[in-house]
């Protein structure tokens, strides 16, 4: 797939790159933009060839953040704005939140690589990603406060699992910009790489020579127990149930021939992520974010709440 705005590559290696192609403008957010971003993460989705996936930029930035006067424009604000809010029925992000939210859907590890600016919604995009590697002069900003805002494009769901939300509330209501160091301080990347494309895409080549479906299997369960308000029973259980899903399957026991030193002619090769991964992996994290949705203003009143209904045992 390649648009005026995004560029993805498919590699022999089960490697994808998503390349933010707006290298003029600083890879800023414009309509062509957000509708190519959701477009090739929904593509990629539903590829189970795809081990790994690398987001960068083009140009001097990864991305700095909503092109307002292209988006805001007095004549197409009013349309633009309910196109990206526009929540299409039975999905739990809209457009703008996209962005940011269906790199978890694909269940293959998403990293991003960071450089120049990170600001505002590119922010957001990159939070999104499984990992971050940044370069030592990157800087970053949840910058929507600059423009009397919050963040609202799947930062929400992101942030806190990042940092404590002392430091998330700072960061939103200060808007201020800094830089690679205290980013990796606070824990909003992952590691810092004087080449942070090649860095992410070594690191995505080495996870795509493991199983698949193990990679899968951990992303699924990270982002369904990590960070946590459930019981340890609940984790526990859910845990189990991830491992069961791998013993004894094709890719689980090719990593263990690999493990006990067969020789490579007696190795079978890994096959494409099993189908039993494709559904959404944080689905616990969605069916709450629904269930605040749904709230009425009921739920603002005085009276104690009902308890939550049980989480579903369906990863």
């Amino acid at each position: 797939m390649a648009t005026a705005r995004v560029k993805l590559t498919r590699g022999a290696d089960g490697v994808a790159q998503v390349m933010l192609a707006r290298g003029a403008k600083m890879n800023a957010l414009d309509m062509p933009m957000f509708r190519a971003i959701a477009g090739a993460a929904r593509e990629l989705i539903g590829d189970r060839s795809v081990r790994a996936v690398v987001i960068h930029g083009e140009g001097r930035a990864f991305c700095a953040g909503i092109d307002a006067k292209s988006v805001m424009n007095p004549m197409v604000a009013r349309a633009n704005t309910e196109e990206l809010l526009a929540r299409p029925e039975g999905e739990i992000s809209n457009l703008a939140q996209d962005v940011g939210y269906l790199w978890r859907r694909i269940a293959a590890p998403v990293i991003a690589a960071t450089h120049g600016v990170v600001l505002g919604g590119g922010m957001q995009l990159a939070l999104g990603a499984d990992m971050r590697v940044s370069a030592p002069s990157c800087k970053f900003s949840v910058m929507e406060a600059k423009w009397g805002l919050i963040p609202d494009m799947s930062a929400t769901v992101t942030l806190p699992e990042r940092v404590p939300k002392d430091v998330a509330l700072e960061l939103t209501m200060t808007g201020r910009v800094f830089g690679a160091a205290e980013a990796l301080q606070l824990g909003l990347i992952t590691r810092i790489a004087d080449d942070p494309l090649a860095e992410a895409l070594r690191l995505a080549r080495e996870i795509a020579a493991r199983s698949p479906d193990a990679s899968a299997a951990a992303k699924r369960l990270l982002h369904a127990t990590y960070a946590s308000q459930t019981d340890d029973a609940r984790n526990l259980r859910l845990e189990s149930d991830v491992q069961r899903r791998l013993l004894g399957g094709w890719n689980q026991m090719a990593s263990a021939a690999g493990a006990v030193g067969l020789p490579s002619m007696l190795t079978p090769r890994f096959a494409d992520r099993a189908a039993v991964w494709d559904d959404e992996a944080d689905a616990q994290a969605e069916a709450a974010l629904v269930a605040m949705l749904e709230s009425t203003d009921a739920d603002h009143t005085d009276q104690p709440r009902p308890p939550a209904a049980a989480p579903s045992s369906k990863l």
